[in-house]
């Protein structure tokens, strides 16, 4: 088997620039697509959460013998997460989007 060679380092130093997660150049979309990536990471946020806060409760739940509602899991963990992670992802992408629009 060949492999192939590694990248340049041109391309590892911008994977780590402004602008750029896991390589994906989140500086060049454009107003759509960046309230779209943030709307999504909000989603993704809120529904990981709950889902890890639901197993934690079901697990407090299991070990002390209570009967902790499970709703604390959206109300008191997910919500917030996913609010606080849209807001800086909307915050973040727009400032992206708003200084290419003006460099250029």
């Amino acid at each position: 088997m060949s492999r192939t060679a590694s990248p340049p380092a041109a391309s590892a130093a911008r994977s780590f620039s402004e602008g750029y997660i896991f390589r994906i150049p989140l500086g060049q979309l454009g107003w759509f697509g960046s309230i779209l990536i943030a709307l999504a990471s909000g989603f993704l946020t809120f529904f990981a959460t709950t889902f890890c806060a639901i197993f934690g409760i079901l697990f407090y739940n299991f070990a002390t013998h209570s009967a902790v509602d499970f709703a604390y899991s959206y109300r008191r963990v997910g919500l917030p997460c996913g609010l606080a992670v849209l807001a800086f992802a909307t915050v973040y992408l727009v400032r992206l989007w708003t200084k290419r629009v003006f460099r250029s």
